[in-house]
């Protein structure tokens, strides 16, 4: 896959000499459909049926998946932020979302907000993260 700098010059080929520009890999989105997606929303696999969409492969272009939804749903098997899933893809993070929405959608990706703003919302139980950091401290 050629680097983003040569998709954005207008005279920039792939290795077949094929050219290939930022809205054929969106399909010619240009805004992710999802607005909740930001650069430290934790990404990871939804299990089963994401791994059952890494096997078919080539063949799993029946439910849309392209090259690159592919390599997301690889890289999250283990969880990542939008950023990390955008620079290992070397696309924008624009570019990046817009993919990311397509998986979730599909239920073939899960994102969660990070931990700050879990908490800010309520959702964390602060004694039990006091409790752990004086564990930590007594080793």
């Amino acid at each position: 896959m050629p680097h983003w700098s040569e998709l954005e010059d207008p005279d920039a080929e792939d290795e077949t000499g094929v050219m290939v520009r930022p809205y054929t890999i969106t399909r010619g989105r240009t805004a992710p459909e999802r607005d909740d997606l930001t650069l430290i929303t934790v990404l990871t696999t939804a299990g089963a049926e994401a791994d059952a969409a890494l096997a078919r492969g080539s063949r799993a272009g029946a439910r849309g998946l392209q090259p690159e939804h592919r390599l997301i749903l690889d890289r999250c098997r283990r969880p990542a932020a939008v950023a990390e899933v955008a620079a290992g893809l070397d696309l924008p993070v624009s570019v990046t979302k817009i993919l990311l929405g397509d998986l979730v959608a599909q239920g073939l990706l899960k994102a969660r907000a990070p931990l700050s703003v879990a908490r800010a919302a309520g959702g964390v139980d602060l004694g039990l993260l006091t409790a752990v950091r004086e564990g930590l401290r007594r080793l």
